[in-house]
């Protein structure tokens, strides 16, 4: 426990360090709002699609039944706490922020390390299969949901022309459906133009985290604690159990279930917190689940790691 427990720490401890500088860059005002505000558009204009683009074109294989568990499970949750929120009266964005702050995972910045470090090469084949996926799926279908609720109220027509309209104008979802069209048809991208877009990529988690440590400046936790504990039990705790389920009744095998296991048990991820800050909807509790859930996953990673190594 206590080697795993050193594992997690150190994958952990880079992702506390750029929050913290986030937070000092806007509490000494190094860099004003207007500067992050910016931040905030070059990670979801440019940035994140890029991301998404060259994942959904990666052409990764192996791992899909592990893949398939893995996102029935985020399926099933995220429609548990969309009709959850419903029934207590949550409207339909915030809900859908919640439902990505339960399912949207840190696989980028924790997860690759993490299964490098605990199962190897051949882990990271199977991570490579979901993360293939990952956020093309989760914010692509949250970004469609946060159009709808932002359209809600307006006459069937109208609501349908308003949401499809804002869908075609948001880079997220035009980067993961051009990535399908682009991957459906079999088209290289060429070396150049995938490095360059790599390279974009790359810089969304940092800076959604960098931007995450800003908006804590103004973070209000009063009456969020209740909220984010039932958060941070869904993404750390429900979600495993619902993948391992899944893996289960697949017949998924004991390795690629225990790297499917894992993933689903990581933090909840920054770019939950930017779909949220994007439109201006739960993004005080997307900030607190981020955090919370990654304080508290030092324990229940190294806890999983150990079960896992037992095994």
């Amino acid at each position: 426990m206590h080697e795993a427990a050193l594992v997690v720490l150190e994958v952990v401890a880079p992702i506390f360090a750029i929050i913290l500088m986030g937070y000092l860059a806007a509490r000494r005002r190094w860099i004003q709002e207007a500067g992050f505000a910016g931040m905030n558009a070059f990670a979801f204009s440019l940035a994140a699609p890029a991301l998404l683009f060259t994942a959904g074109t990666a052409g990764h294989t192996g791992g899909g039944l592990a893949a398939l568990a893995f996102f029935l499970g985020c399926g099933v949750l995220y429609a548990f706490t969309l009709w959850g929120a419903g029934r207590v009266g949550i409207p339909l964005g915030a809900a859908n922020a919640l439902g990505l702050n339960v399912t949207f995972g840190n696989t980028v910045m924790m997860g690759i390390p993490l299964v490098a470090a605990a199962f190897g090469q051949a882990g990271l084949s199977v991570l490579l299969a979901i993360l293939a996926l990952h956020a093309m799926l989760l914010l692509g279908v949250g970004t469609v949901v946060a159009e709808l609720a932002q359209n809600n109220g307006a006459r069937p027509l109208m609501l349908l022309r308003s949401t499809l309209a804002g869908v075609a104008r948001n880079p997220v979802v035009m980067a993961v459906f051009l990535a399908l069209i682009w991957s459906s048809l079999g088209l290289p991208v060429p070396a150049a133009a995938r490095t360059t877009l790599e390279m974009l990529g790359a810089a969304t988690p940092p800076l959604a985290l960098f931007c995450l440590g800003a908006s804590l400046t103004g973070f209000a936790a009063a009456g969020l604690w209740a909220q984010t504990g039932v958060m941070v039990v869904l993404k750390l705790a429900a979600l495993p159990l619902l993948v391992w389920g899944f893996c289960r009744l697949l017949g998924v095998s004991e390795f690629e279930t225990s790297v499917a296991v894992l993933t689903a048990a990581l933090p909840t991820g920054a770019n939950a917190f930017l779909l949220a800050r994007r439109y201006a909807t739960g993004a005080d509790g997307s900030g607190a689940a981020v955090l919370i859930s990654t304080v508290l996953s030092v324990v229940t990673l190294s806890a999983l790691l150990t079960l896992f190594r037992a095994g």
